[in-house]
């Protein structure tokens, strides 16, 4: 089972509440890279095509990446390394500053044949980049099943209306598509995340799965709806954590196609959700987006499956 992850990297600068008297860290970032990351932390055959300068932020997040066993494909190089200056509250919720710019042009190496492809976040709406992801996504769905999270950045979204177009355009070329509520309430303020998922639903996708923070989290298919609690657990920070979540997803669903992924029971659904949120848990339990590797990953379900009451 081989995955291809499309899209950008981004060095994280975490500045410290204000305050507290902490020094700024940098951390290696940007969701698809979080997701890549997450899928070499689990053991899975990862692929990222992406771009990354050569300066040190560059060569920091390109070694973060290989130690986990993700191979990075490197498009045109830019004059730098995006990056995102993250601010935390008292709670440690994350709010983001941009620089960042996304040009792709080159489509994954011939010879690539994934199983699964994920795109996301600003790569998968960001011209001219964008472009190249979508194109290569429409190429590659063919055999290979589609994820996609919207990871909103309304900064860098540009106009309302145009930016909800390309994020359903996107939708529609997927199988899964993972959402946080922040995410839906930016994209179509006042309605209900349920009632989004549902109509998403018909746009393509067999599976939508909407993050609620520590509200929990809830998976839609045509004939199931399942929600699930939250792991409780010390916030040090949020940053990384939806894609935490979105690497053990995928990691569970692995190998199964779009046929398998429609037929997901109530059961399976429940099951999904409750080791997306372990694997977030253990995220948000540690500074930056660093998820848990496969015996972190399978401790954190054990307890929370303990405390929750259930068998496992």
């Amino acid at each position: 089972m081989s995955f291809l992850v499309i899209g950008e990297c981004v060095a994280d600068i975490v500045r410290a509440p204000a305050g507290s008297g902490g020094a700024d860290r940098v951390h290696p970032g940007g969701s698809p890279a979080n997701v890549a990351y997450g899928l070499g932390r689990l053991g899975r055959d990862v692929t990222l095509l992406t771009q990354l300068a050569d300066d040190p932020t560059g060569r920091l997040v390109e070694e973060h990446l290989t130690a986990a066993g993700v191979r990075v494909e490197a498009g045109e190089v830019p004059e730098r390394t995006p990056s995102a200056v993250v601010g935390l509250d008292a709670q440690g919720t994350a709010t983001y500053t941009f620089d960042i710019a996304w040009t792709l042009t080159a489509g994954a190496p011939a010879d690539l044949v994934p199983a699964h492809v994920h795109i996301g976040s600003i790569a998968a709406v960001t011209a001219p980049g964008a472009a190249t992801v979508l194109a290569e996504t429409e190429r590659l769905r063919a055999r290979a099943t589609v994820s996609y999270d919207p990871n909103v950045r309304s900064a860098l979204m540009g106009e309302h209306g145009a930016a909800v177009a390309r994020v359903e355009r996107c939708v529609a070329l997927s199988d899964l598509v993972k959402a946080s509520d922040e995410d839906l309430a930016w994209l179509y303020p006042g309605e209900d995340p349920r009632t989004v998922a549902d109509r998403w639903l018909t746009f393509g996708p067999v599976v939508v799965l909407v993050t609620r923070g520590a509200a929990g989290s809830l998976a839609v298919t045509r004939r199931e709806t399942v929600t699930a609690d939250a792991p409780p657990v010390a916030v040090v920070d949020t940053v990384g954590a939806g894609d935490s979540f979105m690497s053990a997803v995928l990691d569970t669903l692995a190998g199964r196609g779009r046929e398998a992924l429609g037929g997901l029971g109530a059961e399976d659904l429940a099951e999904l959700l409750r080791t997306a949120g372990a694997a977030a848990a253990v995220t948000v339990s540690r500074a930056g987006a660093h998820p848990p590797d496969r015996a972190e990953l399978d401790a954190a379900r054990a307890e929370f499956v303990i405390r929750s009451g259930r068998a496992s």
